[in-house]
């Protein structure tokens, strides 16, 4: 299992972690599919998880999930995990899990490597935290 800190964005579903849901979004409407999106996070980071169809309504905050399979990557501009057609989210628990909100994963900026063009390295920091979901001061 991959930490959320350890993750690259990469065109491979091949992501298998567990997180806790902190908080989740407005669903809304994307052609004949429902979405939504997620603030997750385990005991190393937080990212943004995008959430389709059922799983709108399946999962809710405090709620641990278990991905299988999952990809991390830009969808319309926005870095997100999310399960994909290949993968897989299922329920594990509720509540009982550590974590930490930040660093937040989906609000870093990455480059290719300039060793690799095909694997990402970490440029730098947009925002310590979701600016989609702030914290609560």
């Amino acid at each position: 299992m991959v930490t959320l800190k350890d993750m690259v964005p990469a065109a491979q579903n091949n992501i298998n972690t567990e997180f806790i849901i902190l908080d989740k979004g407005k669903t809304t409407l994307a052609g004949d599919y429902k979405k939504c999106l997620a603030l997750v996070a385990d005991e190393t980071a937080a990212v943004h998880f995008e959430l389709w169809g059922d799983e709108c309504d399946v999962f809710d905050g405090g709620d641990i999930i278990s991905l299988v399979d999952g990809i991390f990557s830009y969808n319309r501009q926005n870095l997100v995990l999310r399960a994909g057609k290949k993968g897989k989210v299922e329920k594990v628990g509720e509540f009982c899990m550590a974590f930490v909100e930040t660093p937040n994963m989906s609000e870093i900026r990455w480059i290719p490597d300039p060793n690799n063009p095909k694997k990402y390295v970490q440029d730098s920091v947009i925002s310590p935290h979701s600016r989609i979901f702030p914290p609560v001061p």
